[in-house]
């Protein structure tokens, strides 16, 4: 995986946090729970055991998933305020439903629309990207829809 993983500095933060806790709390939860099992006996039909192993799998995954990430990471850049870029925070005016939005273009790993996070990858940022105030584009999905830039501001 050698594609960039864009993040804004707030991201990196949470994606390091993660990955500490993970190696310094959870995997010493899953070692003292593998212990416990062990000492029950007969690991053959030992469901806590097995439970712990696969948490152990988990684990392990994301703690290798997370450093893949963090090699790979690219902070977004501050921007000017005057076009969209990654980590704009974006008023947009549905033209259809006269309905007002407002998103911040962060990348993928920190997507969380229902908290006004929305992906650089998702039709409505990609129609964005890179547009002024005032711009109208169509969003390219299965029904088009257009949308009206109402106000950028620059990410902190």
């Amino acid at each position: 995986m050698s594609e960039k993983i864009y993040v804004t500095q707030e991201g990196l933060e949470e994606l390091k946090r993660e990955q500490e806790n993970l190696i310094h709390v959870v995997r010493q939860e899953v070692i003292e729970d593998l212990r416990a099992a062990r000492a029950q006996g007969d690991l053959s039909e030992n469901a806590d055991y097995d439970a712990a192993r696969d948490r152990q799998a988990q684990v392990e995954a994301r703690i290798k998933q997370l450093e893949v990430m963090l090699k790979n990471v690219e902070i977004i850049e501050e921007g000017s305020g005057k076009v969209v870029k990654l980590g704009s925070t974006v008023t947009v005016l549905d033209l259809e439903t006269n309905e007002k939005a407002t998103y911040t273009i962060v990348g993928s790993v920190e997507a969380d629309p229902i908290n006004g996070k929305l992906s650089n990858a998702t039709p409505l940022a990609a129609a964005i990207l890179d547009k002024r105030v005032g711009s109208t584009v169509e969003v390219e999905v299965d029904e088009p829809y257009k949308v009206k830039i109402l106000e950028i501001k620059a990410n902190k």
